[in-house]
C-alpha cells in the first residue's frame, strides 16, 4: 500500500483540525510564510506588557488565531483588569467631593504662560470652593494640581500608565492617586465626577478628553456642565473650522452645540464661568 506524504497544505489543514484540542492552531504568516502562533510572540517578547511592544509585534499579533483557551485565558484577565480598574476609581473618586477637570498638554513647561495660567485656574477654583482634577502627569497636569495644592484644596491625579509620561507628579494629594493602564475607564473618571471642565492647550489626548465630555453633553448622557477653553489663539481655528464646515457646510451638528463650549484668554474669566453656571441654580460647593 502506498504510503501518503504529507505536503506543507495537509500539514496546516491538520493543524486547523486541532482546533478544541488544546493545541494552538497555527497560520502562515504573510510576511515571511513561517508559521506563527500567538504562544510564540509571547515567547519572543518575553512576557513583555502590551504597552510595551512595538507597532510591528501589534500588528502582528492581530492576524494570529488564537485558540478558545487562549481567548479565555487572554479576554478574561483583561476583563478583570477592567473591572478592577472601574471599581477603585468608583471607591475613591466617589469620595472628593464637587471638583472640575483640567485637562492640557503634558509638554507644557514650567516656564509657559499656559502653565502659570492652569496654576492660577487651579488656586482659584480651589478658594471657590472646588477640588481640581487632572490626568496627573506632568505639564499642564502638574500645574494643576500645583495650584488645589498650593490653596490646601483636593488635588486628584488621574494617572495613565505610558512608555513615556508614565509618572505622576508631586502634587497630588497621597490618597487621591490612580493609576491606570485603560484611556476609556479614565476618561469615565474624568467626566462623572466633574463639575465642570477647563481645557488648556494639548495634544491629541487633550482633544479625545475634550470631544468626550462635549459628546456626552451633546447626547444628553450627562448634564450641561461648563466647558471653557483657555487660550483663543490656540483654540479660535478650530472652532471656526467646527462653524464653517461641520455646521454651515455639512450640517453634521445643530447651531446650538456650537454654545457648549466656552472660550476665554485668562483665569478669571475661566472661574467665572463655572460659578455663574452655578449661581443660576442656587448651587455651590458644600466643602
Amino acid at each position: 500500500m502506498t504510503k501518503l506524504k504529507k505536503t506543507s497544505r495537509t500539514k496546516i489543514h491538520d493543524e486547523t483540525l486541532n482546533a478544541g484540542s488544546g493545541q494552538t492552531i497555527s497560520q502562515p504568516n504573510v510576511n515571511d510564510n513561517k508559521v506563527t502562533s500567538i504562544s510564540e510572540i509571547r515567547e519572543q517578547t518575553s512576557g513583555q506588557r502590551t504597552l510595551q511592544l512595538d507597532d510591528e509585534q501589534r500588528i502582528r499579533r492581530a492576524f494570529v488565531d488564537k485558540d478558545w483557551n487562549e481567548i479565555k485565558i487572554a479576554d478574561s484577565w483583561q476583563i478583570f483588569k477592567v473591572m478592577a480598574e472601574f471599581v477603585e476609581g468608583f471607591e475613591k473618586m466617589s469620595k472628593i467631593g464637587p471638583c472640575v477637570s483640567i485637562f492640557g498638554s503634558a509638554r507644557t513647561k514650567p516656564d509657559n504662560p499656559y502653565y502659570q495660567m492652569a496654576e492660577e485656574i487651579a488656586a482659584k477654583l480651589v478658594r471657590h470652593g472646588y477640588g481640581v482634577i487632572t490626568g496627573g502627569g506632568p505639564g499642564i497636569m502638574e500645574a494643576g494640581n500645583k495650584g488645589a495644592r498650593s490653596e490646601g484644596g483636593r488635588s486628584v491625579g488621574l494617572n495613565i500608565e505610558l512608555p513615556f509620561e508614565q509618572f505622576h507628579n508631586i502634587y497630588i494629594d497621597p490618597d487621591k492617586i490612580i493609576n491606570f493602564d485603560y484611556f476609556f475607564v479614565r476618561k469615565v473618571m474624568f467626566v462623572k465626577y466633574a463639575q465642570g471642565f477647563i481645557g488648556m492647550p494639548g495634544g491629541f489626548g487633550t482633544l479625545d478628553e475634550l470631544f468626550e465630555a462635549i459628546t456626552l453633553i451633546q447626547t444628553k448622557k450627562i448634564g450641561r456642565f461648563p466647558i471653557v477653553l483657555v487660550g483663543t489663539k490656540y483654540w479660535q481655528g478650530m472652532f471656526d473650522w467646527i462653524q464653517q464646515v461641520m455646521l454651515e457646510d455639512e450640517r453634521n451638528i445643530s447651531p446650538e452645540d456650537m454654545n457648549l463650549v466656552q472660550l476665554v484668554d485668562d483665569a478669571a474669566s475661566a472661574v467665572k464661568i463655572i460659578d455663574d453656571f452655578y449661581s443660576k441654580y442656587l448651587l455651590s460647593p458644600n466643602f
